[in-house]
């Protein structure tokens, strides 16, 4: 199988010297598709953390015919190069793991003199309407007693394989959540899967990230899995799900 593999974490730009992001690595991505490729399949693997895969294997016993790297470091980047893949690449599957900034920047702003924020009860005060002043550079200021960074909703990419990139092959969808409970992971998990028209959903919460995961649905249901044993059931499922398609 031909197989592309996402890992890591999004940048989302603030300036040319500032970012936000989230904690993740990519060495849960990087670990599934170093097991994809020692399972005889060729794989492509987009991640933000390509040193990773270097912690984990060493590159010597990495067939290159069969291994590619491309690394990323923003949304932006993430969002291009899943594109040109998923439309042009000839994937048989795509396991998205990476983890995906749900919001861009939209611009950094300080109270203009006069407009005043409360924290105390969530409100603005100003001695007319309150305003913002745009405080966009390619190095944000520091001397502004307070700033405000403007987030607006990021499409999400892997609604887009099925959707704008009419990908028809399999897809392995991840979620994770915090501070809940299985079964509510469960309902989660198969609401999302199906709204990305999914054929496999990996869930998990970050309490129990390193020691489970629910995979599913296998045979109609969702079955818990150790961590150490996620890559080899997630792939015998993506075999399994390859050939009842007639392809071996």
């Amino acid at each position: 199988m031909n197989i592309l593999v996402t890992a890591g974490n999004t940048q989302v730009l603030i300036d040319r010297v500032r970012c936000i992001t989230n904690i993740f690595t990519g060495r849960t991505g990087a670990r599934l598709a170093l097991h994809a490729h020692q399972r005889g399949h060729a794989v492509t693997l987009l991640t933000s953390h390509p040193e990773v895969v270097h912690q984990l294997q060493p590159a010597g016993d990495l067939c290159p015919e069969r291994w590619s790297i491309r690394p990323y470091a923003t949304f932006d980047d993430l969002h291009a190069l899943m594109a040109e893949a998923v439309r042009h690449g000839g994937f048989d599957a795509v396991v998205h793991c990476a983890a995906v900034s749900d919001y861009q920047s939209a611009g950094i702003f300080a109270p203009a003199p006069g407009t005043r924020f409360r924290p105390e009860d969530l409100r603005w005060e100003s001695t007319g309407a309150p305003t913002l002043i745009d405080r966009a550079a390619g190095k944000v200021k520091s001397d502004e007693p307070e700033l405000w960074l403007r987030l607006v909703r990021a499409p999400k990419l892997v609604d887009k394989v099925r959707g704008a990139w009419s990908y028809r092959g399999i897809l392995v969808k991840f979620k994770l959540e915090v501070g809940v409970g299985e079964g509510q992971l469960l309902d989660t998990a198969e609401r999302s899967r199906r709204h990305s028209d999914a054929d496999l959903m990996v869930a998990n919460t970050l309490e129990g990230a390193e020691a489970w995961a629910l995979l599913g649905p296998l045979e109609g249901r969702y079955v818990r899995v150790d961590r150490q044993e996620m890559p080899r059931r997630l792939f015998d499922a993506v075999e399994d799900l390859h050939k009842e398609r007639g392809h071996g």
